[in-house]
């Protein structure tokens, strides 16, 4: 082969390259760029159609993601994690403004918005996909968990939340994303997220961002 066309061949293999590199990144994962400067959260309590909902109503959080965390495969999906053999826990990515709420009012909202003694599901949803875990990205953060736990546990009740140090965020489908919000008259929304975001709203109705 000519040099020149070795030239133009290796070119078109870079450009294809870079082009590949940046179709890689979900729409999610590019939107999220955009709040760099704004502190994350990681939060594992069932359904994320539920948990994304009541997150994004707080004040001081600037968006929340679901995703799927706490497994140990590469590039999971719905369908996948659905199987229970990847590990991994449907879960939120929350983003907030530190200077509005703490990391510590997060965690109390977290276990105040689920069935804490419930293991290995929250209500209907059952399996280790819908698994509860509370990850932490610092020892301060998991020095903040375990406070609370201990508060909870002193009070007699059992806490079936698994405590993780936070590894990867793997987003979600495109569809999965503000699912509440885009399909209000789903059964599962009425029946399931619906009443679970108002039992969180009437027992913290202080946070709730107003309309």
């Amino acid at each position: 082969m000519h040099k020149y066309n070795y030239f133009i061949f290796g070119l078109v293999l870079i450009l294809q390259s870079c082009t590949i590199s940046a179709q890689s990144e979900t729409p999610s994962e590019i939107e999220s760029k955009k709040y760099k400067e704004f502190s994350k959260a990681y939060f594992a309590s069932g359904c994320f159609w539920c948990v994304e909902a009541i997150y994004e109503s707080v004040k001081g959080v600037k968006e929340v993601y679901s995703g799927y965390s706490g497994g140990f495969t590469k590039n999971p999906t719905y369908a996948s994690s659905n199987t229970g053999k990847t590990g991994h826990a449907e879960s939120v990515m929350v983003i907030y403004d530190s200077s509005k709420i703490n990391f510590k009012t997060l965690v109390d909202i977290y276990f105040g918005s689920q069935n804490i003694s419930q293991v290995n599901g929250q209500g209907p949803d059952i399996g280790s996909q819908y698994r509860s875990i509370i990850f932490y990205k610092d020892l301060e953060e998991k020095r903040i968990i375990n406070n609370k736990i201990e508060k909870i546990k002193s009070e007699g009740i059992k806490v079936a939340a698994e405590v993780m140090q936070f590894e990867k965020f793997w987003f979600a489908e495109e569809y999965h994303q503000d699912y509440k919000k885009k399909n209000p008259n789903n059964s599962y929304i009425k029946a399931i997220s619906n009443p679970r975001f108002n039992r969180f709203k009437n027992k913290f109705p202080d946070l709730i961002k107003d309309k």
